[in-house]
């Protein structure tokens, strides 16, 4: 495939100095479109490249200098990190979804606009890490899919029956011996035959998830932190490998707090007009900034996690369930009480981690700080 660079010259003698560079790649399936910018701000270079490892690699060792490079999170974010990491000074993958833009939308000035925000430090990184946790990483993956289209499927069933009028309540219709008597039902041929394949689908997928939990949970339990994670309630082999898989490391979250953020259960409040103007001087206002609920920027997998541990936890005999108790009976409202129970399970998980101990339900206050 040809590459094609939209520099003269003067601008490719640019490239070779030993200047600080800005690049940002605009990453598609088949081509990238690259923008490099120098120290000043000026664009020294713009070329389209086919989205290939030599082709990538040839062109940054082309380059001289300090070199930064910047790409959006997406499909081939996590190859292009690994495949530039040697190359280049630093890596930066970042989200900007949600971010309002404005004028015209083309890939040559996304990429422009994305090495002018590169270069101001206006990028927020998403986290990628090594290729440490990358085989559990995949594994879990598998596991979740095969999960959610076996959710899928199910509802799709029910669906069928109940939109001819027929009450599909519980379990039964999933049934192998059932199956026959359900399709009997349906006097639609077009329906029995989509039933048919439906059930035919889900009988693959449930053969299909065993063995898929099973080669996850193997891996996830040569990492070190299992011993650790696995001591605390509630925390299943599933769990345990989705959190491996997912935080990878506890040493990327500073405090309690940034996991929360990153777990969707950051409280979220909004104020105005905080201050007065009293006797001549600024006065801040006493009344408290109202809440909005939780973030909504998370990642799905650890709230599942969390959220759903809690839930179990509340339910059945234990330390957590006393600390619940404890929360409602001070006056607590249970929804409330639930959230806070689910962020001292985070918290709890992200200190045990950091310091190789195991769960004690007699330090349950000390360990989640």
């Amino acid at each position: 495939m040809e590459v094609s660079n939209r520099h003269g010259p003067q601008q490719g003698a640019a490239l070779m100095k030993r200047t600080t560079k800005y690049v940002a790649l605009d990453v598609h399936q088949a081509t990238t479109v690259a923008s490099v910018r120098e120290e000043s701000g000026r664009v020294i270079a713009r070329s389209v490249l086919p989205t290939e490892g030599d082709a990538l690699t040839e062109f940054f060792r082309g380059m001289r200098g300090t070199i930064h490079v910047a790409c959006e999170e997406g499909t081939q974010a996590q190859w292009v990190h690994d495949l530039l990491v040697p190359l280049v000074d630093r890596v930066v993958v970042c989200d900007r979804r949600g971010e309002a833009r404005s004028g015209n939308k083309a890939d040559q000035v996304d990429a422009d606009q994305l090495s002018e925000q590169l270069r101001r430090g206006n990028l927020r990184a998403v986290y990628h890490a090594s290729a440490a946790r990358a085989t559990l990483k995949e594994l879990t993956r598998s596991y979740t899919n095969l999960v959610e289209d076996t959710t899928r499927v199910m509802l799709r069933l029910k669906a069928l029956f109940r939109a001819r009028g027929l009450q599909t309540r519980g379990q039964r219709v999933y049934h192998p011996r059932e199956r026959a008597a359900w399709l009997a039902q349906l006097a639609d041929r077009g329906a029995q035959v989509r039933a048919e394949v439906l059930y035919a689908e889900l009988d693959v997928l449930c053969r299909l998830r065993p063995r898929a939990k099973a080669v996850m949970v193997a891996e996830a339990r040569r990492d070190p932190a299992w011993a650790v994670l696995g001591t605390i309630p509630f925390f299943g082999p599933v769990r345990v490998a989705l959190l491996l898989a997912t935080m990878q490391t506890p040493w990327r979250f500073r405090t309690k707090r940034n996991l929360w953020a990153y777990a969707g259960l950051a409280v979220v409040t909004r104020s105005s007009a905080e201050y007065a103007i009293v006797a001549g001087r600024p006065v801040r206002r006493r009344r408290a900034p109202l809440t909005r609920g939780l973030n909504r920027n998370h990642n799905r997998v650890l709230k599942d996690v969390f959220k759903g541990a809690a839930t179990a936890a509340t339910a059945r005999p234990g330390p957590l369930q006393d600390w619940y108790q404890e929360r409602l009976a001070g006056g607590m409202r249970a929804e409330l009480a639930r959230v806070t129970l689910t962020r001292k399970l985070a918290a709890l998980t992200l200190r045990l981690w950091k310091k190789g101990e195991r769960f004690d339900p007699a330090q349950l206050t000390r360990q989640a700080r």
